[in-house]
């Protein structure tokens, strides 16, 4: 298998056999989407949707999937010292890299363990199709914490739930355990604990075969 991204990066790229997986590797294992992270997976995407030899894509995180934006990230602090035009990129770092996976021609699978939050819930519902372990689970805490939802989330659940099931998931802020997801419509396949990846990989094998 080919590793093709830079080691000193948070998150592993490789391609083999037609298909590539993006894996996020964030120290912590919490996987926080900082501005850095973001940036980055909006690189891959765009570096992707040019590479022909890839028919499949999986994204996913080690151990757990995504926690959300990293509201620790360093790079937020600058953000009352910064121009608009510097606050605007900022903002649009979420939706961006949200949007770069949506507009990939490849079929895209997101592949989840253990929490998938926020953020994270934004680029698993960018990616065509949800794979889940049993005991993952899903969770937007972003109105219950007086929080935007700016990265063109609502539109992408509604599509998959119904605008019923994504209000009660957005607006009561509880977790949604896979096993539900998957009947709400949310999760295409559930597997079995720390198997999700391996689920994955033979649903991308189907398509590229």
């Amino acid at each position: 298998m080919m590793t093709d991204h830079p080691v000193t990066s948070e998150i592993g790229v490789t391609r083999k056999d037609g298909i590539a997986e993006v894996v996020l590797r964030r120290a912590g294992g919490r996987n926080a989407l900082s501005m850095q992270v973001l940036n980055e997976l909006r690189q891959i995407a765009n570096a992707l949707r040019g590479d022909t030899s890839v028919h499949a894509i999986i994204l996913t995180g080690e151990p757990a999937f995504s926690a959300g934006a990293d509201l620790k990230d360093p790079a937020l602090a600058v953000r009352t010292r910064a121009g608009l035009l510097e606050r605007r990129e900022m903002l649009r770092a979420g939706p961006d890299a949200c949007d770069a996976w949506a507009a990939l021609d490849q079929v895209t699978i997101c592949a989840i363990e253990g929490y998938c939050i926020g953020g994270g819930v934004s680029l698993s519902v960018a990616c065509d199709f949800r794979v889940a372990a049993q005991d993952a689970y899903f969770r937007l805490p972003e109105i219950p914490l007086g929080m935007n939802m700016s990265w063109h989330t609502l539109p992408r659940l509604t599509a998959l739930m119904g605008p019923a099931r994504t209000k009660w998931l957005t607006i009561m802020g509880e977790p949604l355990e896979a096993p539900t997801a998957q009947t709400w419509g949310l999760v295409d396949i559930l597997a079995s604990p720390g198997e999700a990846l391996h689920a994955a990989r033979s649903l991308a094998a189907k398509v590229v075969a």
